[in-house]
């Protein structure tokens, strides 16, 4: 059984394929934070901005692989042109996903993006594999379509990973809202757009969701 938080249909927010509509499947639970606040401070990951905790979001539950796929399915609208695109994301959706889970989705259709920490493998029939690490983390998910970096991170600074394989190179500026230990002088937007303009290779990624105050 898979424990899902919540399932929706949105745009894909950051990223390369920022814009495109998608289905997010958010998968409870994750290794580099409990989703506690009192954990925040001390835990590998201190700057996550989502809730991953439980299973009590939209359509959130238990699930089959089999079910798990259908209910997806349902949410992509009826008739709708284009490729059926469906986001794994968590928490962390490593701890969970597996080959069963992607055969029935590639059943049904759908092209699969997954967002991971890299702290696990991720199969290789996923279509679209989009890694960012997360402080002193210990990565072994390499190689992938989409490097996409949290910036600054004092333990995971870009000059660490541009010679991973992987095809797009993109900063996301650290929300400070999320920081334990932020103050308001960090400007980390501009700090972010520096650095891609002194490093070509990089490319500025913004949560478009949060601008745009979709989901």
């Amino acid at each position: 059984m898979y424990s899902v938080k919540e399932i929706f249909y949105t745009l894909q927010g950051e990223g390369r394929q920022a814009g495109r509509p998608a289905v997010f499947c958010r998968f409870a639970g994750c290794n580099l934070w409990t989703g506690s606040e009192a954990r925040r401070g001390v835990s590998i990951c201190d700057f996550c901005d989502t809730d991953f905790v439980g299973v009590d979001g939209t359509l959130g539950g238990r699930y089959t692989a089999q079910d798990l796929a259908k209910l997806i399915t349902s949410c992509w609208p009826e008739g709708l042109p284009g490729d059926p695109l469906v986001v794994l994301t968590g928490g962390e959706p490593m701890l969970q996903v597996d080959e069963d889970l992607v055969g029935q989705l590639h059943g049904q259709g759908f092209e699969i993006a997954i967002e991971t920490n890299g702290t696990l493998p991720v199969p290789a029939s996923i279509d679209w594999i989009c890694v960012s690490p997360k402080g002193a983390s210990d990565i072994v998910q390499t190689t992938g379509h989409e490097l996409k970096l949290v910036y600054p991170q004092h333990h995971a600074m870009p000059e660490k990973f541009i010679d991973w394989d992987f095809e797009n190179h993109y900063l996301q500026p650290l929300d400070k809202a999320y920081i334990v230990s932020s103050n308001d002088d960090d400007n980390y937007v501009q700090q972010t757009i520096d650095y891609c303009m002194q490093h070509p290779r990089w490319r500025l990624s913004l949560q478009t969701h949060k601008i745009t105050g979709i989901r």
